[in-house]
């Protein structure tokens, strides 16, 4: 398995690895309205396409296949994190978390953030995230769950004195770009 920067023309690749995580991994617990609406079949290529470009994610390859992805914000926010069904629970999103940490680190990030799914909560509070807040934003007509979960990172040359500065409002005011897809 490799991880690498996204290239234009991964696009549809993970549109693929998207719509797998959420239809076959979220199912448990989210209903057919939900997962419909969080993954339609008929999304709008342009505007995916558009947004996969925006947050220029890093890639898991196994096999000359594009099996995960996730990205890391300037700020530290984390939009995008999906792995594809036929490959969950093989060590591929720990090893990906594990990427976007070191790249945090070499940024001097100090705070990673996210709005996560009901599916993907346990994942990330097993890296250390903390809920801040539930929520259920509307998505094409339908609320959809999830949590803002926060994590205060640790650099090798601040290691005493670090608070959080991230308050659940806060947080909200310093993600950019447009509403995040839920998790």
């Amino acid at each position: 398995m490799n991880i690498r920067p996204f290239r234009i023309g991964d696009e549809s690749d993970l549109f693929a690895v998207f719509h797998s995580s959420i239809h076959g991994l979220a199912v448990k617990d989210y209903s057919a309205d939900q997962i419909n609406a969080w993954a339609p079949e008929n999304l709008d290529r342009d505007v995916w396409r558009e947004r996969i470009q925006g947050i220029s994610p890093f890639v898991v390859e196994h096999d000359a296949r594009l099996v995960a992805y996730a990205d890391i914000q300037p700020n530290g926010y984390i939009d995008h994190f999906f792995v594809s069904a036929q490959f969950a629970r093989r060590g591929i999103g720990s090893m990906l978390m594990q990427h976007l940490h070191v790249v945090a680190s070499e940024r001097s990030i100090a705070a990673l953030f996210s709005d996560v799914s009901r599916t993907a909560q346990p994942f990330f509070e097993h890296f250390g995230f903390l809920v801040v807040e539930q929520r259920a934003p509307i998505i094409r007509g339908v609320a959809v769950p999830n949590a803002l979960m926060h994590k205060t990172l640790v650099s090798n040359t601040t290691v005493e004195g670090i608070a959080t500065s991230c308050a659940c409002g806060s947080l909200r005011a310093t993600r950019s770009g447009a509403p995040s897809l839920p998790r």
